[in-house]
């Protein structure tokens, strides 16, 4: 199981709905929200529904909608590879190997798992994806050097070709997987 998140946009008052007062007053007022133009940012609000348009002009647009994110359990079809198969099914694999290298404690390992669970299937029957938990498996992602995570590596015959660090867009990986594919 992999945590994903559904999200929903929600008119204005559901703005006022959302949050958890200490008191009865507006201004003390707590809020996570994510605003489309802030490219998936969860943003910690704290302010009056009037005063969202002093935060920023990304945020200002909030007034007209909120977007509520909430964690989600999902299945995935991707493979679970840890330090006793990695030889196995990495490198002695014929063809492209990404490998999804990431925690359950890792919030933008979350967000990008929707993502990579999406190519697995698009890519189907020309690359081979997995997914290896670096908590479980700490030797692996230590022999390459993995400092961040997510870190999506891709392997072809058994060599290292391509590092992608960090929650990155469908496009980014899409063109570095379509480099490896014959």
């Amino acid at each position: 199981m992999a945590a994903a998140f559904i999200c929903t946009s929600l008119p204005p008052l559901s703005l006022r709905s959302e949050t958890k007062a200490a008191s009865s007053s507006l201004s003390s007022r707590r809020l996570f929200a994510v605003s489309p133009e802030s490219g998936g940012l969860r943003i910690r609000l704290s302010q009056s529904p009037s005063s969202l348009t002093s935060i920023q002009p990304r945020v200002s647009r909030l007034r007209r909608g909120v977007v509520v994110c909430e964690a989600q359990e999902t299945t995935t079809d991707i493979s679970i590879v840890n330090d006793s198969t990695w030889d196995s099914l990495v490198l002695e694999a014929d063809g492209p190997v990404l490998v999804d290298f990431w925690a359950p404690w890792c919030g933008p390992c979350k967000m990008i798992d929707p993502l990579v669970n999406e190519l697995a299937q698009q890519y189907t029957g020309k690359v081979k994806f997995y997914k290896l938990n670096t908590d479980d498996s700490p030797s692996t992602p230590s022999k390459y050097n993995v400092r961040s995570i997510p870190t999506i590596m891709i392997f072809v015959d058994g060599e290292k070709k391509d590092a992608i660090i960090g929650a990155v867009p469908k496009s980014t990986l899409t063109s570095s997987i379509d480099k490896f594919l014959q």
